[in-house]
């Protein structure tokens, strides 16, 4: 009985060892703590570098929009992924998709591909921008 009150609870992944597929992907590639580090810095940076340069193309005609779109989307992915080289990859995605953040990862997930839609599929620059501020304000949050 206890058993079957684990499974329902969510308690109980149905292995008996007691980890996950997930899990155990991630402790088999364990990275030394400098590798962590220097994993994070580049990606962030990365991101961040992707985030500005597009921010500076948004100005050029013709094209600046959809070059905006899709480096500030990347530079986005660039820095959430950078923490993921800190948290190991299950536990950031367990907890981007708890219960008091999985409204914001929704939101910027969506608006992230919203904005490379408005950008390349509608050609609405007035909605990609109003994306890009979107997924900036549910990264923050």
């Amino acid at each position: 009985m206890d058993k079957l009150k684990k499974v329902l609870s969510g308690q109980d992944d149905g292995n008996a060892d007691g980890s996950g597929i997930l899990e155990r992907a991630n402790q088999a590639s364990t990275l030394s703590w400098g590798t962590r580090v220097k994993g994070f810095l580049i990606c962030f940076v990365l991101g961040v570098v992707c985030s500005i340069l597009g921010t500076c193309l948004l100005w050029v005609p013709g094209f600046g929009l959809a070059v905006f779109a899709v480096l500030y989307s990347l530079g986005n992915i660039c820095a959430l992924s950078s923490t993921m080289f800190l948290m190991g990859p299950c536990r950031q995605l367990k907890t981007m998709w708890a219960k008091e953040r999985v409204l914001a990862t929704v939101i910027m997930l969506v608006c992230l591909v919203l904005t490379l839609c408005a950008a390349f599929w509608w050609k609405n620059n007035g909605l990609a921008l109003l994306f890009c501020i979107l997924q900036f304000l549910a990264f923050t949050w």
